[in-house]
């Protein structure tokens, strides 16, 4: 089973860049969309179709072009269902559940914080919520695969100078100590579980400076992974050089 997790910054922007000609080159089973900026009327989904992804999950925010996540599968899901149940997140589509036979897959855009901070606090409550949020899944005893751009470089080896980004949205002290309890919750970091702490391995760069092409970037990306199929993991990378948008997709090979 091979899945890709991407930020495509607009889909239908991400698919003008070439994103489903890439998609035809790969055999990726399927591929989870972070900030689709669609509504579900907007999003052409016979394009996927035709190159095998005949079964499409979306969840949009009601505000249009904003959020929003999306799966595009070549395997037949038992059930999904959008959100979290909770309207101040649901509103902002930000979370899809989709089981599968032997796991269940949580597509999820995490907030980011950079604007301000009402922004901040909206983060912070959200972190909060969506941790009780997968402590439940975890008790119905599902194997999880939870995928996304999570908004938060996790550790020093993670972002491209991290004394400088101490202050910054994204790498604040409460938002990595909020990771080392995720990961700490029966969950692993699937790149990391296969890489080991190999450096400057990014999923996102700013427009600004030519940040991509000096490597100067943040891995926010990431595909975490219940300790209980932790061992089926077969592959996990960073697919740094795929540019439909300014992040890049990350992937893993699992059962």
């Amino acid at each position: 089973m091979k899945i890709v997790s991407y930020n495509v910054n607009g889909i239908r922007a991400a698919i003008n860049k070439g994103l489903i000609d890439w998609l035809k080159s790969t055999d990726i089973d399927i591929i989870c969309i972070q900030e689709t900026k669609a509504q579900e009327n907007q999003i052409p989904f016979k394009i996927f179709e035709k190159i095998g992804y005949k079964y499409n999950y979306i969840f949009s925010a009601v505000k249009k072009g904003y959020s929003g996540v999306a799966v595009f599968s070549k395997i037949k899901a038992i059930n999904y269902i959008n959100g979290q149940k909770q309207e101040k997140y649901d509103i902002e589509g930000r979370t899809l559940q989709v089981e599968f036979e032997k796991f269940t897959l949580i597509n999820t855009y995490f907030p980011s914080g950079s604007s301000g901070e009402i922004r901040q606090q909206y983060k912070y409550d959200f972190l909060k919520d969506y941790f009780v949020f997968i402590k439940k899944l975890q008790k119905e005893n599902k194997n999880l695969i939870v995928v996304g751009d999570y908004n938060i470089c996790h550790t020093d080896i993670d972002i491209h100078n991290p004394k400088k980004q101490q202050k910054s949205s994204g790498f604040l002290p409460e938002e990595r100590d909020w990771m080392n309890k995720w990961f700490s919750n029966n969950m692993v970091d699937s790149f990391r579980f296969v890489n080991g702490n190999i450096l400057d391995k990014y999923s996102w760069w700013s427009y600004r400076a030519n940040a991509r092409n000096n490597n100067k970037g943040w891995r926010i990306d990431y595909i975490s992974v219940s300790d209980s199929i932790s061992s089926k993991i077969k592959d996990a990378s960073i697919l740094k050089n795929v540019k439909h948008s300014d992040h890049c997709p990350v992937y893993i090979e699992i059962f």
